[in-house]
């Protein structure tokens, strides 16, 4: 998926003539000064931090300013924070505006509908994640029919909006579901969706592109996203890498199991930190590659699990061993296997021949990864399990 930045969305937003206040992008204290004192952006204004996370309001990253001095004195602030593991890179400067109430606003692919889907709520902001289930609408929305007139009214109604109000919801919409069906989005949200005046306006934007679409958007080739840099190679290099927040690396092949070791491994108290997806490639050339490419990650052990249908046991642990050699000293981790399927005698024999002890027990092998990794960093890296 492709995530978009605020600013870029909002940008979206007003290519499909949905209201956003005004606003502009800076990267530096000076710029900031600058937008503000030309008028460029009109005070008081809004600086807030264009990060991919969410939670900015409460985390310091969104802040105000009444002149142009105090417009650079928080962007150089907010460019200072690494926010949610994100460094801030890009500020956007927005006119505040005098809320009346604040609305939650969102279409959304719901998979397991197989079917977009609209949200809302009559409670919006930072707060919306405590907003209870029963308040919030939602209607799935049929793609060959599209967003109905009848559905439109229903959120009217749940606002609680009528005369111009009602129009601009109405109008607003209709054409933020226009951006969910041309821009390809898995999701379009506004949160908080602002009362001003007599009409709604985006006070913020979360587009995300479905990646299988990227084809028929070159704009977004380009985008940063949430990507850390190793999955940026990995994506370059066609492997499936995900780096979480745990210490315990996890090499599988397929979703299904790559996502039922990681059930597994915590509920025997690991962390999964860094999760790799082998698919159906036993080819030993890429086995090394995403191997070394896990070692990158610094895990403090790593658990192989590979079942061998298409997949050959034997040309993954050949990979697998190949690319043990070429990992550097300060980087190479305690490693348990466990591989079962085609070709598991010849390859359980090719891992015990380089000194790697292969479980056929799914229980007996996580408990081994856990306790490999709680083993204190001051001890010598790269034994085997």
């Amino acid at each position: 998926m492709v995530k978009l930045a605020e600013w870029m969305g909002k940008g979206i937003f007003r290519k499909h003539g949905i209201p956003t206040p005004v606003g502009v992008v800076v990267r530096s204290a000076e710029e900031a000064e600058a937008a503000t004192r030309t008028g460029r952006v009109p005070l008081p204004c809004v600086v807030k931090a264009q990060v991919l996370a969410g939670g900015r309001g409460k985390g310091g990253a969104v802040q105000f300013a009444n002149t142009p001095a105090e417009a650079a004195l928080a962007t150089r602030s907010i460019l200072a924070l690494e926010f949610k593991g994100e460094k801030v890179r890009e500020v956007l400067l927005e006119q505040k505006v005098s809320i009346l109430r604040e609305f939650y606003l969102s279409f959304a692919l719901d998979r397991s509908l197989r079917m977009p889907i609209l949200m809302a709520s009559a409670q919006g902001g930072v707060e919306v994640e405590s907003v209870p289930e029963e308040a919030i609408l939602r209607i799935p929305i049929h793609p060959f029919v599209g967003l109905a007139g009848y559905e439109r009214r229903q959120v009217i109604r749940l606002f609680g909006l009528s005369g111009p109000a009602a129009k601009s919801l109405d109008d607003l919409l209709d054409r933020a579901w226009g951006v969910f069906q041309s821009e390809d989005a898995e999701l379009v949200e506004i949160n908080p969706l602002g009362l001003v005046g007599s009409g709604v306006i985006a006070l913020d934007a979360k587009v995300v592109i479905e990646d299988d679409a990227a084809f028929r958007h070159p704009e977004y080739s380009e985008v940063r996203d949430d990507r850390t840099p190793l999955e940026e190679i990995a994506r370059e290099k066609g492997i499936a890498f995900v780096q979480l927040d745990g210490n315990i690396g996890v090499i599988a092949n397929g979703a299904g199991l790559t996502m039922a070791t990681l059930d597994v491994l915590a509920e025997f108290g690991g962390r999964p930190g860094v999760f790799l997806d082998l698919g159906g490639t036993d080819d030993p050339g890429k086995v090394t590659e995403a191997f070394l490419l896990m070692a990158k990650a610094m895990p403090r052990a790593v658990f192989l699990n590979i079942f061998g249908g298409v997949t050959r046991c034997d040309t993954v642990a050949t990979g697998l061993v190949e690319a043990m050699k070429q990992v550097p000293a300060s980087e190479r981790f305690p490693l348990v296997a466990r591989i079962r399927g085609n070709n598991e005698a010849e390859g359980v024999a090719i891992l015990k021949s380089a000194g790697v002890t292969s479980l056929s027990d799914l229980k007996e092998s996580v408990q081994a990864t856990v306790r490999a990794a709680e083993v204190p960093v001051e001890a010598p890296r790269g034994t085997v399990a």
